[in-house]
């Protein structure tokens, strides 16, 4: 099977790769002092777990999510597209580091990429 034949999913790694995709990605965001306020109070194991399921389904290895709709899940959080731009970055990174190919990492922000509109909710005067 070639990359171009292979769900998203499969081209990763599969589930292993998605498990350490959420890990080390978790651990670049909650280290960042500009995006660590958003996740105070929160129950990462949890939210580790729906962001699991989350990539599972947008990268094609399931065929169901059944967490809240990520316009949902963000809409009290005043993020706006800095935020955003350090989330993806971090996402970018993660990939990076764990040897995903750039053609990859490229179909990874394909599908992220469109979130913006929904998860963002602020304008901050950077974003202005």
């Amino acid at each position: 099977m070639t990359t171009t034949d292979a769900t998203l999913f499969e081209a990763l790694g599969g589930t292993p790769a998605v498990d350490a995709t959420v890990e080390l990605f978790y651990g670049k965001v909650l280290a960042d002092p500009a995006l660590a306020p958003f996740f105070d109070g929160i129950d990462t194991r949890r939210l580790k777990a729906h962001q699991r399921a989350f990539l599972l389904v947008a990268f094609g290895g399931a065929d169901h999510y059944r967490g809240r709709d990520i316009g949902t899940a963000h809409a009290a959080l005043p993020i706006c597209h800095h935020h955003f731009d350090l989330v993806a970055g971090h996402l970018v990174a993660t990939l990076d580091e764990l040897g995903v190919s750039p053609t990859l990492i490229g179909r990874v922000v394909d599908i992220v990429a469109p979130l913006r509109a929904v998860v963002v909710s602020e304008v901050a005067p950077a974003d202005a």
